[in-house]
């Protein structure tokens, strides 16, 4: 038997942990500061997420491992290898930019918010979808999850006195713990049909089940895709995004859009690529089946929204959400089939990458609109630029981006590239049916990016931006303009792979 005496590095572990100290910092500080120096928390708190990403620098040099079995070098808990830093940049990075949207929305909220607990669940839930791409055995896998989940459910329903707010956090918590308990079933299944939680241990051993507990193995597999599926917003595990993003704060909606797709996404990968390579005929068709589905479901929905006259823009980011969330899941799928699973995979990086710059560059140029208009309806930014030239450029860019139209070159390349996974995997039914869902999410794309250049009605208010907001934004569009001007930055993961 192994020993179960573990070693461990923590230079490898530093970008989550310091994550947590600094929650657990900001929580103890906020018992001694005045309710006039609370802003003081935000500040530290975005540091916090600063310092956590820059301590990936250290760790580019090669892949480094933790917490492992002293009597199999393979079999570890923690793994700081390509494929987990730049999941942990995606995760720190949109995390980061929360905070940046978050600090001015505490400020507005006028006390309404509770910022000591505001931040320190901010940070928690960031430490805890860090850990999870660096997760290699199930256990810590599903700690991840829960980690990640648990400070989020409060954070959705952290408006005082907000009955959308709290409906939105009830709805989210539920339909996730109902997830989490049919993946730890899956769980449970695999561990008896192998005897290893370990994500390498299992590869192995799940080939040689015997033959009488095969079946349980499948059950297994299948069961413990749902709670990542359940983040990603896969259908039919999306129906809490809509109502949770319109009640929550809105840099919470904008993190879940970002930060809960990259752990549910990641999770899906090192579920099906790592551990379980040889289910293949039981995960590909099913992640298949699950991408069309969850592409057409939120593209028809965010088009559905077209016929309520006041319908909210983050609802229809919303929508967008999920029909995204199927394109992630397309090269995911395709890994089944494909003779290079690994760039597959990296196709999915790649274009989580490009969604996750854009998409909270669309959510703070929403939380800039949202300043005087709290109600936040497409209406609203009808003649944008006319009030504030800069951000409707900027939010058209990013509209374009989702769209996969010119000058948005990232989005459209992200999107050949995802088109190009399925094809070479022999999915041609699923490019169909992708090609077709970019062609419906053009027209609502459009419609609201012409909405930004039409007359205004009325007066026009001139928006002023506050300084976390401006960088956020300006963020954001610098990142994206990058990306579509060098598209090689992260599209090469495609090409070279992950792990």
């Amino acid at each position: 038997m192994s020993s179960l005496v573990q070693s461990v590095d923590w230079l490898a572990i530093a970008p989550p942990t310091l994550a947590a100290v600094v929650g657990l910092v900001v929580l103890v500080a906020d018992l001694f500061i005045g309710e006039d120096k609370k802003a003081v928390l935000g500040w530290v708190s975005v540091a916090g997420l600063a310092a956590s990403a820059l301590m990936l620098l250290p760790l580019r040099d090669g892949d480094r491992a933790t917490f492992c079995l002293t009597g199999d070098a393979h079999a570890c808990s923690y793994t700081a290898d390509r494929f987990t830093l730049v999941i942990q940049f995606l995760v720190l990075g949109g995390a980061l930019l929360a905070a940046l949207l978050s600090v001015t929305a505490l400020k507005d909220a006028n006390k309404d918010l509770p910022e000591g607990e505001f931040w320190f669940l901010l940070l928690s839930s960031a430490a805890g979808a860090a850990l999870l791409p660096a997760s290699r055995d199930l256990a810590t896998l599903i700690v991840a999850l829960e980690v990640a989940s648990l400070p989020a459910f409060a954070l959705v329903g952290i408006k005082r006195g907000d009955k959308k707010s709290s409906e939105a956090a009830l709805k989210f918590f539920l339909s996730s713990v109902t997830a989490t308990a049919v993946s730890l079933m899956g769980v449970s299944f695999v561990y008896a049909t192998t005897g290893s939680l370990y994500l390498t241990q299992i590869a192995d051993k799940i080939q040689h089940v015997d033959g009488q507990f095969h079946t349980l193995a499948q059950a297994g597999v299948v069961l413990t895709l749902v709670g990542f599926a359940f983040k990603t917003a896969a259908v039919p595990f999306h129906f809490w995004v809509p109502d949770t993003y319109v009640g929550a704060p809105l840099p919470i909606a904008a993190y879940l859009s970002v930060v809960g797709k990259a752990v549910g996404f990641s999770g899906l990968i090192l579920v099906t690529v790592v551990a379980l390579p040889s289910y293949g005929d039981v995960w590909g068709p099913a992640l298949a089946a699950l991408a069309a589905f969850t592409m057409t479901v939120g593209n028809v929905g965010a088009l559905r929204q077209q016929a309520t006259r006041a319908y909210s823009a983050v609802r229809l980011l919303a929508w967008s959400s999920v029909g995204q969330a199927g394109y992630l899941l397309v090269p995911i799928a395709s890994a089944a089939y494909s003779k290079d699973a690994e760039r597959a995979i990296g196709s999915t990086v790649a274009y989580a990458l490009m969604y996750a710059v854009v998409n909270l560059g669309a959510f703070a140029v929403a939380a800039l609109v949202a300043r005087t208009s709290p109600l936040n309806r497409i209406s609203d930014y009808r003649g944008l630029y006319a009030r504030s030239p800069l951000s409707a450029l900027i939010l058209g860019f990013f509209l374009l981006c989702l769209a996969g139209l010119p000058p948005g070159i990232i989005g459209l390349f992200a999107k050949v590239t995802v088109f190009a996974a399925a094809v070479d995997a022999g999915l041609g039914w699923l490019a169909v049916v992708m090609a077709v869902n970019v062609v419906i999410a053009l027209f609502y794309y459009l419609q609201w990016t012409t909405l930004l250049f039409r007359a205004p009605e009325g007066e026009s208010e001139k928006h002023r931006v506050p300084a976390p907001l401006t960088a956020a934004i300006a963020l954001t569009a610098v990142l994206g303009i990058a990306l579509s001007g060098a598209p090689q930055l992260v599209l090469r993961f495609s090409a070279t792979g992950l792990f």
